[in-house]
């Protein structure tokens, strides 16, 4: 079968006109009319009905439009990716990520990206809001957290681990709680919820489950302000490796139920389309699929192996 003709037959299908076939494909009309009579001949179906106005598809036809639109999508994204592969990245390239995320690894890997390609300029619009990529014209977004449905493009990097804190001072002044329970009667810093309602912390023990409701004495919506409220002793949170592993291990920050698992949540990188992508995009996605291999540009429980975090006696 020659894919051609099955092109050919897609913009008939899709506009359901022979002329306009070909003027949208820049061949006569009769080069439309050989070539649907080809793949007729070779699937040994009618595809379509011509009257002297109209189109219309047959059963087979309509059902090999739903089909080879699709095909016709991977052809063009494989001639795409194969083309790109010979082109030298080049450009303006906007990125849209949070703000923690932009200032604990987007600070390390974007100079690694730049000096990789020279000739890539980027811009970097840091963030609290998910911002819609299509009408802000943005290329690639960094999203952390579970994706919606959507038309966009999504890959998984890797997932972080997410730990329950509070500073050193906090648990001295209001105590350590002592069992899930107790954390009702402590502060909580929390983000807000989509829909208004308290959000819940699920802890996990092995096959157990217990779900905290939490009612924020302090609420926030960037998880980087709520790492440093919770340095500075606002109250008890939940914040992401990456965020508190390093001030657990200065002292910083303590653990609270290390015994207890809280789940990791999904980091992806997020583009419009898979079809006509940049070689300058294409090469973003690459660098940062290849930076996020497990052990390089996180871990998915950065406090594996190490001993607990506990309260010291004077903090209990």
């Amino acid at each position: 079968m020659d894919l051609n003709d099955l092109r050919v037959f897609e913009r008939v299908g899709a506009l359901l006109n022979f002329s306009a076939a070909g003027r949208a494909l820049g061949i006569p009309k009769s080069s439309v009319s050989r070539a649907v009579a080809r793949l007729e001949s070779e699937l040994g179906a009618r595809l379509c009905q011509r009257t002297s106005r109209e189109v219309v598809l047959t059963e087979q036809g309509a059902a090999l439009l739903e089909r080879c639109a699709d095909i016709m999508d991977k052809v063009a994204e494989t001639v795409g990716y194969v083309g790109a592969l010979g082109a030298a990245p080049r450009g303006a390239l906007r990125i849209t990520a949070g703000i923690g995320f932009g200032v604990n690894v987007l600070s390390e890997q974007l100079p690694k990206f730049l000096r990789l390609y020279p000739d890539v300029s980027v811009t970097l619009e840091l963030t609290s809001q998910a911002v819609d990529l299509v009408a802000e014209g943005v290329d690639v977004a960094i999203r952390i957290g579970p994706m919606a449905d959507s038309q966009l493009v999504a890959l998984k990097l890797g997932s972080l681990g997410r730990y329950l804190c509070a500073s050193p001072d906090y648990l001295k002044r209001r105590g350590v709680p002592k069992a899930l329970d107790d954390l009702s009667n402590h502060d909580s810093v929390e983000m807000p919820s989509a829909d208004g309602r308290p959000r819940r912390w699920a802890f996990k023990q092995g096959s157990e489950v217990r779900a905290i409701e939490t009612h924020p004495r302090l609420s926030l919506n960037d998880p980087l302000t709520i790492h440093r409220m919770l340095v500075n002793g606002a109250g008890i949170g939940v914040i992401s490796g990456y965020l508190c592993a390093p001030e657990i291990a200065a002292g910083r920050l303590v653990r609270l139920f290390p015994e207890w698992k809280l789940d990791p949540v999904d980091v992806n990188i997020v583009y419009p389309s898979r079809r006509d992508l940049s070689p300058v995009v294409r090469a973003f996605v690459d660098f940062m699929k290849e930076a996020s291999k497990p052990g390089e540009l996180w871990q998915d429980d950065p406090l594996a192996g190490q001993p607990p975090s506990r309260p010291s006696k004077s903090q209990q």
